[in-house]
């Protein structure tokens, strides 16, 4: 994996797909290491090239503060320098999202955003069940996972067991992941009228961390918004990730087709 210094930090990340394809960059929820995108970014690596980013204080990328939505979208500039990419579509989930908007404002790379699980407040994120989610008992993970899939996928699927073994060995834990939460809960948008690029915002109906509502609200006040609701719960774009995936293809596609 490729690795870049910013602010005090060894950061990691991968890249896929050819060099002369637009360029798509994920960016991960509140403590979610890179595994999170293991359905969405192979699948979009063939007509793009992908970028893939440990935030810091996962998965190898080193755990060093402050954990804020400005140093995180600060570290997406320094990945996306470091891999040669001018422009690029960000895809952002709930954390990851918030700091597809701040660096959308601040830096000049972006040409569209796809937006999973995001409110344009942090007053929004409901912090007891984004504790749920990321519990400090490393034993209570598998039991977690109620609050990002419907109880159909965990009971249908035999994901359970690799998605519990992926978070122990990526997620952030401790300081960082406490960092990551404080960073979504403190998040303020500011000014959306003046994100005029084209956003994607799609959210799970029974998101437990952060309501559907709170989506159609930031979709409504991005100039050119389009919101689409997604079966599921927080991780709605891993349970129904084809759907998902087609989506931001679709979009990302037209996006490029119209010079924007």
């Amino acid at each position: 994996m490729p690795t870049v210094t910013e602010g005090g930090a060894t950061l990691r990340y991968e890249c896929s797909g050819g060099n002369d394809r637009p360029a798509v960059a994920f960016l991960p929820d509140v403590g979610f290491g890179p595994w999170v995108w293991g359905w969405q970014a192979p699948k979009l690596a063939g007509p793009y090239r992908t970028v893939v980013h440990a935030m810091r204080g996962t998965d190898g990328s080193e755990a060093s503060g402050p954990y804020t939505v400005d140093r995180f979208a600060a570290d997406v500039e320094a990945v996306l320098a470091d891999a040669g990419i001018r422009r690029v579509h960000l895809v952002g989930a709930g954390l990851g999202g918030m700091v597809a908007l701040r660096h959308a404002s601040e830096y000049g790379r972006a040409r569209s955003l796809s937006l999973l699980g995001v409110a344009a407040s942090g007053s929004r994120v409901d912090k007891a069940a984004l504790s749920a989610l990321h519990p400090a008992d490393p034993a209570a993970l598998e039991s977690s996972l109620s609050a990002a899939f419907t109880q159909q996928f965990l009971t249908e699927t035999d994901l359970i067991g690799r998605i519990t073994t992926w978070r122990r060995e990526e997620d952030a834990t401790g300081e960082a992941l406490s960092g990551h939460c404080e960073a979504a809960l403190g998040f303020e948008a500011g000014a959306l009228y003046e994100l005029s690029l084209p956003a994607l915002v799609c959210h799970g109906v029974d998101d437990p961390v952060v309501p559907s509502a709170a989506g159609e609200k930031l979709a409504d006040g991005l100039p050119n918004g389009h919101f689409e609701a997604v079966e599921g719960k927080r991780c709605c774009y891993v349970e129904h990730a084809a759907a998902v995936a087609d989506a931001i293809d679709g979009f990302v596609d037209g996006v490029v087709a119209s010079g924007e």
